[in-house]
């Protein structure tokens, strides 16, 4: 049943509503009662090549993608939002009204048992090491403060949203000389993450969608996933995750060479992520062996039902034993 439901969520409209396409606008959005904001980039409706026949095979066959108009974040999610989301004190010291009941009542993640930045700094640097459940429950706190709802990628729209409307390599084109202008990665990141946008964007103005952090999306990862687009047009396609692992992670990160950064690369959660984390089951919200991976909004033109956003966002954790 909530495969059905996040699968409407994506495609259907609230009261009948939506906002037009054409009069989608980049904007930049409050978090209610704080003195924090984030950037969110428009993101024209279209369809795509998806895949790359030059790719692995899981990036194999090239087929086509007809999306919906959504918003997503011109930067990675950073400490500066997500802070004040894990710690109630952090989110006070935020705060510039005081901090209502239904807030309040947002589930939190446990504290973490180590230093999740790692060392690699917070101050305009993404948040890494949080799970896709983290993650979403993220988004669970943006939306009871803003009243706007948000979500993460799908693989598809990340995709769309990366490439930008080209067909190479790289937003960028295919000469990897290149790459360094545009991302944080192996051989220019000192082997770790960077304040966000100090790169070069890509053409739709989205900064480090290849390298600095891997960015979660909402996909199950799927190896013959693109099988079912053969010879057809998918319209909104998403895997909806209905096992732990794998989960599609996008973009390639600061410890990754050339070849894991491309715009089609798919990349898939692991258990060894959380290996020696010593609770009995494992963390629901940390991976402490992750330290790469983190995360971009996404808010789709057309805004699902009150019950569709629910179910998206109470969708209960599997234990990881």
């Amino acid at each position: 049943m909530l495969k059905k439901i996040f699968a409407l969520a994506l495609i259907t409209v609230l009261h009948g509503q939506m906002i037009h396409a054409q009069s989608l606008k980049s904007y930049t959005q409050t978090i209610n009662g704080t003195n924090l904001a984030f950037d969110m980039q428009a993101i024209p409706a279209g369809s795509f090549k998806m895949g790359t026949k030059n790719g692995k095979p899981d990036e194999q066959p090239v087929h086509d993608v007809k999306l919906d108009a959504f918003w997503i974040g011109k930067y990675e999610v950073t400490w500066d939002i997500f802070e004040p989301f894990l710690y109630r004190d952090y989110e006070k010291q935020a705060s510039t009204s005081p901090i209502s009941a239904e807030v309040d009542a947002v589930t939190r993640p446990t504290k973490p048992y180590l230093d999740m930045t790692f060392g690699m700094g917070k101050e305009h640097q993404p948040a890494v090491a949080m799970t896709q459940y983290n993650a979403i429950q993220f988004c669970k706190w943006l939306y009871v403060r803003t009243g706007v709802f948000y979500r993460l990628p799908t693989e598809a729209e990340w995709e769309y949203a990366c490439k930008a409307g080209t067909n190479t390599a790289y937003s960028f084109g295919n000469d990897v000389a290149n790459l360094k202008d545009y991302a944080w990665y192996k051989e220019n990141s000192a082997n770790k993450t960077h304040q966000v946008g100090q790169k070069k964007p890509n053409a739709w103005g989205l900064f480090d969608m290849h390298g600095n952090v891997s960015e979660w999306t909402y996909d199950q990862y799927i190896a013959d996933f693109y099988s079912q687009g053969k010879d057809k047009t998918l319209e909104n396609p998403v895997a909806i995750p209905d096992k732990l692992y794998p989960n599609v992670v996008r973009g390639g990160s600061y410890d990754e060479t050339p070849n894991n950064l491309t715009s089609t690369v798919r990349l898939a959660s692991d258990p060894a992520w959380k290996q020696l984390d010593p609770q009995i089951p494992k963390s629901n919200w940390w991976f402490p062996e992750a330290p790469f991976v983190g995360m971009r909004l996404v808010r789709p033109a057309k805004t699902p039902s009150k019950t569709e956003i629910d179910a998206y966002y109470n969708k209960q954790p599997i234990k990881d034993f």
